[in-house]
């Protein structure tokens, strides 16, 4: 709680006499306070922190015997102080502002980046933001969503913290299902994999509702069931990213005051901006996208033989979305947008992330721009940020890009893309020498039917124009971190933590029965990694390497500690570059404001204090997006391929578990499950060091990376999971028979989960 001693304008004594905690006072402590005809301020807060109960003028005046003309001034003071931001009022109870009684009724409202449960205060009638409490000592455990009561204390740092005494309310389990008849008996069967029971409900409770249809059940704790929510038909791929924004709780449409405060937005006008109308800025980005972020420009440095000076400009959302406007609380409360196959869940309304904030050919728009100049070996010297008003001379496809670089496709922007290819040359020079992480993993993109069924599955060329777009970005990103560094202001970065020793330790042991060699523990740098990657190059290991590689690696997250960027080979980085799908930018956008005194919507002292919490936050939405979309992936795929069972792929065996072989198609990259007990009639033993199952009696090998041709034998298009049988086998190795079990059909081992599939 902190000592009240140090309150400003207090003129009370050094130590004042104790509070029992009910809030009232002993005899001796009434006969003392009897003297003075009004308790002082820090009495009075002393008496507000201690007490659990109801406090207001009426408690304090009888705590401290007030009593006639007194309680006039005793009003006054206590008005004085509300004034002074010294107390709160909360109802008819007084308390410190923003602070949360000794024990309070929570709601639990989420997780931390560790997993604690977080809880809010189920009432909040004060004016600053509901505080997040974490949960410790629970039990009995709560769920999301149940209110309880909790003892409230604060930690170290002065963060609350919340011990449960009670669940005052649970919440029913919710979870995504689909609505089937078998006659006229309906049934619900979840969508989750790990959810394996099918649900009953009476056929005139779900009479109205069509078979096939996805809907939202809750689930007491009596195992019945009942429909809270109808989804939707789930007869078309489109129906699959809505079961994936559902299933992960990803707020998909904006609350009415949200969708108002972007309507009644205005375009920005040159006030107190630099006018950089006539640079001829260009956007490059997919074909298809609709909000355009940011717009490049470059030039020779005239002053400096060889060296470049390259231009980005990124849409100005600070102008539009302020701190604690209703845009910004629903930007946080997502984190990031999250992208499908045939949809986007934007984070900000159309109105900001298509048109005012959009960097359109042609039309004039707020932006904020970072001047960077390079030397010829393509590090930079110095830069500057400005906020400008900007026009883009024109919306280029990447594709487009390359191709006038080539000198494939003529167009009058010729002479800008020769400048920019000329920059991205140089500082591509800068790039080699930090000797970032190179992995080569292609990205598969599944193509839609205009009816929104899948039609392909392509893996989109990697373009110089792609690496240019992004090595900009960075450098900008960069800038923008030093910049808030230099103004010593506070912001989040970007950080990428180096693999942990245990991860390195196993890296190495699988990498050495490749005769492959990795420097030890905590001095592996990423030109280590991109070492053992050219080594492969080229050969069948290559892909598997590559993968291997990825997986040792740390989770990117965000935060106001900063500890560097290990894969990029940055001591310092912060996103910067896409503050209309990313909460990050906008907060370092703010940032920018305030240390270069930019504008009045610059990072406010109360995000200061809250900067861990949301990069905790968004770190989570992160991840929270990146699942859904990858699970999207794969019930699209498992889909696609309902009508091919039976048929044959080829494969590579990607994972290795007790329980059985994980495999990736070649073609599409879909991954699916090879139960043990399908591996013939011997008995497989798992050798983890050499990521491999053994056959005890013939030493046959099934080791991660071996190319397989496999079956289809199930899938699952709600689950996203697949099932194959190996039918051709080509080993990289045979590795020794181990053990001494006598050999056995492997099928009698029990499987209790065949269709259960992992994930990286």
């Amino acid at each position: 709680m902190g000592s009240l001693n140090t309150v400003a304008g207090s003129n009370a004594p050094a130590a004042a006499p104790s509070l029992r905690l009910d809030g009232r006072l002993s005899r001796l402590h009434i006969d003392h306070m009897s003297k003075t005809p009004v308790p002082t301020r820090d009495e009075i807060l002393r008496f507000v922190a201690d007490s659990t109960g109801r406090v207001g003028k009426r408690e304090i005046a009888k705590a401290f015997n007030v009593k006639g003309a007194n309680r006039v001034e005793l009003k006054s003071l206590l008005a004085e102080m509300a004034d002074e931001g010294l107390l709160a009022k909360s109802g008819k109870r007084l308390a410190r502002p923003g602070e949360l009684p000794r024990v309070a009724l929570l709601s639990v409202s989420g997780r931390t980046s560790d997993g604690d449960l977080l809880a809010e205060p189920t009432t909040w009638e004060f004016d600053e933001p509901r505080p997040k409490v974490t949960l410790i000592g629970t039990k009995p455990a709560p769920g999301m969503g149940d209110r309880l009561l909790a003892r409230i204390s604060y930690d170290d740092d002065g963060r609350p913290v919340g011990k449960v005494i009670k669940v005052i309310e649970r919440r029913p389990a919710s979870t995504l299902a689909v609505l089937e008849r078998f006659g006229d008996r309906p049934q619900l069967s979840p969508t989750s994999k790990k959810e394996r029971d099918i649900y009953f409900v009476h056929p005139d409770a779900v009479k109205d509702i069509p078979n096939d249809t996805l809907v939202r059940i809750e689930v007491d704790r009596g195992r019945s069931a009942r429909v809270v929510e109808v989804v939707g038909p789930v007869g078309s791929e489109q129906a699959v990213s809505l079961l994936a924004i559902h299933a992960h709780g990803i707020p998909d449409r904006f609350p009415e005051r949200v969708l108002a405060e972007a309507a009644a937005a205005e375009p920005a006008t040159l006030k107190a901006r630099e006018d950089w109308r006539d640079v001829p800025f260009l956007t490059i980005d997919p074909p298809d996208a609709k909000d355009h972020d940011d717009a490049v420009f470059a030039e020779p440095d005239p002053h400096n033989e060889g060296g470049h000076i390259v231009t980005v400009a990124i849409a100005d959302v600070a102008y539009y979305v302020t701190p604690g406007s209703a845009m910004d609380e629903e930007a946080r409360l997502r984190g990031n947008s999250t992208y499908f196959p045939d949809r986007v869940v934007p984070m900000l309304p159309e109105r900001i992330s298509n048109d005012l904030c959009s960097l359109r050919e042609g039309e004039v728009r707020p932006a904020m721009a970072v001047r960077m100049v390079f030397a010829r070996d393509g590090r930079k010297q110095r830069h500057t940020f400005h906020r400008v008003l900007m026009r883009s001379e024109r919306r280029l496809a990447y594709q487009d890009a390359q191709k006038i670089a080539d000198g494939a496709l003529d167009l009058d922007v010729k002479p800008l893309i020769d400048n920019l290819w000329a920059a991205y040359r140089c500082l591509s020079k800068g790039r080699d020498a930090r000797d970032p992480l190179e992995l080569d993993l292609p990205e598969r993109k599944i193509v839609l039917t205009p009816e929104g069924q899948v039609d392909r599955v392509v893996v989109p060329e990697r373009l110089d124009a792609h690496k240019l777009i992004e090595e900009f970005m960075i450098q900008a990103n960069v800038a923008a971190a030093e910049t808030c560094e230099a103004a010593r202001l506070p912001l989040l970065y970007r950080i990428h933590d180096q693999p942990s020793l245990e991860k390195i330790e196993a890296l190495k042991e699988f990498l050495g029965t490749l005769d492959l060699k990795l420097v030890s523990g905590a001095g592996v740098r990423p030109g280590d990694f991109n070492g053992i990657l050219l080594k492969v190059g080229g050969t069948q290991n290559a892909q598997l390497v590559n993968e291997v590689i990825l997986r040792s690696q740390a989770q990117a997250e965000y935060a106001p500690d900063n500890i560097g960027h290990f894969g990029l080979s940055l001591r310092r980085y912060a996103h910067f570059t896409s503050p209309i799908r990313r909460y990050a930018d906008l907060i370092v956008h703010r940032a920018l404001i305030r240390a270069l005194d930019l504008g009045r919507d610059g990072l406010s002292d109360h995000e200061i204090s809250e900067l861990s919490q949301i990069g905790a936050d968004i770190s989570s939405t992160e991840r929270r997006s990146m699942l859904a979309e990858r699970e999207t992936i794969d019930r699209l795929i498992a889909q696609w391929l309902t009508d091919k069972i039976g048929a044959t792929f080829e494969g590579r065996i990607g994972g290795v578990t007790k329980a059985g072989l994980f495999i990736k198609l070649k073609e599409t990259g879909a991954d699916g499950f090879v139960p043990i007990s399908t591996l013939g009639n011997e008995y497989m033993i798992y050798d983890e060091a050499n990521q491999a199952l053994v056959g005890e009696a013939t030493g046959t090998t099934f080791r991660l990376g071996d190319d397989v041709t496999v079956r289809l034998m199930e899938a699952a298009p709600f689950s996203g999971a697949l099932r194959f049988d190996i039918i051709e086998h080509e080993a990289t190795t045979k590795l020794p028979r181990r053990g001494r079990h006598t050999s056995r059909p492997s099928h009698k081992r029990p499987m209790k989960r065949p269709m259960k599939r992992g994930r990286r």
